[in-house]
């Protein structure tokens, strides 16, 4: 997992950090919980989301072009059950309510030595009693795992891997028992172990009714939105643009956050514009081109090229314009800080502002008559993805 931290600045209305969660096959992300809020949206492959809410565990499957939202403090886990593909997942980090302004914290609930979970700081003879267990007990179950916050389950001799693999290897209903039937070895020799977990967790999460999970009751955080199965709300032969934000995905009501994602065809561009509501967070998923971004004082504030896993940042009001390459596509996965609709403001093509503005004052502002104003502004017929000529001037 890397993070791109947001770069400090006066100009950024609301500080998002950036994340690049990769899990290889047979792979999981432990259970945790962070003091950050997350906005995932799966780029390639498939996996598990565990999240517990409301002392009830919810498993969703995930697939490419979902987005789940996992608010802070609540306790997950990822899994990549596939035997030959990643799980690549790009992140929306909300740092906001952090404990260290900008910054990332993992509280793991389980771990060991490597890491540590967030038990083993409290003294032994607190934890005893707090789950009722030997100090033997206490030990098997907080130092037995040493592998770090991403394990690989298939083939795994250590003693820890095998706990983590015998979970995700249970039938979903059983290990859908809100973590307390983390490892099911009843029938294996460490019985005292099993135990341990099982007494851990159900002090942590709460006693299963019955043994069986209920069916929770409709959760807008257990929702999750797969923004290649909708209709693009923008579409011409340049390409074209979706966006999910409270209005069509309930859960980015709380969270302050929206998401989009831009297909620009070879040779096209997304006009010049401008957010008047939000900071753009962008990701480039696939192809290549080129970015603009220009000052209040209308000069060029950043020219830079575009590849696979080129991260940037647009400031709330700064006009910009993203420009695919001549030879292939070019898509851009996007967080803006604001779940509202977003309304760019175009100032190039059919539907710009200049449009809305035509006439003698706006012609006065450029120095030039109506006549030559309304030629140069008729002169593009289309609107928002334009085409594009590298070598036209």
């Amino acid at each position: 997992m890397r993070v791109v931290r947001s770069v400090g600045h006066e100009i950024v209305d609301r500080h998002i950090n950036v994340g690049f969660l990769t899990l290889e096959p047979n792979s999981l992300f432990i259970p945790q919980y962070l003091d950050s809020s997350l906005i995932l949206f799966v780029q390639r492959g498939q996996g598990n989301l565990g999240l517990v809410h409301h002392h009830e565990l919810g498993e969703r499957q995930l697939k490419a072009g979902d987005v789940h939202r996992i608010p802070a403090g609540s306790t997950f886990y990822l899994h990549n059950a596939r035997e030959h593909q990643r799980l690549q997942i790009i992140l929306s980090v909300d740092t906001s309510d952090s404990l260290r302004m900008g910054t990332l914290e993992n509280f793991f609930i389980g771990g060991g030595t490597n890491p540590k979970s967030v038990l083993s700081g409290f003294d032994s003879e607190i934890l005893t009693n707090a789950f009722n267990v030997s100090s033997s007990e206490l030990r098997q179950v907080l130092t037995r795992h040493q592998e770090g916050a991403i394990v690989h389950l298939k083939n795994s001799q250590s003693s820890s891997s095998n706990l983590w693999s015998k979970f995700v290897s249970m039938k979903e209903q059983d290990r859908l028992q809100e973590l307390k039937k983390l490892v099911d070895l009843s029938e294996e020799p460490e019985k005292t172990l099993t135990r341990s977990w099982r007494k851990l967790l159900n002090s942590v999460f709460g006693k299963p009714e019955n043994e069986k999970r209920k069916q929770h009751h409709h959760d807008h955080s257990q929702e999750s939105h797969n923004l290649y199965n909708r209709k693009p709300d923008f579409k011409n032969h340049h390409g074209w643009i979706l966006s999910v934000d409270e209005s069509n995905f309930s859960p980015l009501q709380n969270s302050g956050v929206g998401v989009h994602l831009i297909r620009l065809n070879a040779g096209s561009m997304l006009a010049p514009h401008v957010n008047p509501a939000a900071t753009e967070y962008g990701v480039v998923t696939r192809g290549s081109g080129h970015l603009q971004i220009v000052f209040p004082n209308g000069t060029l504030a950043m020219k830079a090229d575009l590849k696979p896993g080129s991260v940037f940042w647009v400031p709330r009001y700064f006009p910009f314009v993203q420009v695919a390459s001549n030879n292939e596509q070019l898509e851009i996965f996007g967080f803006t800080t604001s779940p509202q609709p977003n309304h760019p403001q175009f100032l190039a093509g059919s539907s710009s502002v200049l449009q809305a503005l035509r006439g003698q004052e706006l012609a006065a502002a450029f120095g030039v008559s109506e006549g030559r104003l309304n030629r140069f502004v008729d002169a593009q017929r289309e609107a928002v993805i334009l085409p594009y000529n590298a070598e036209r001037h």
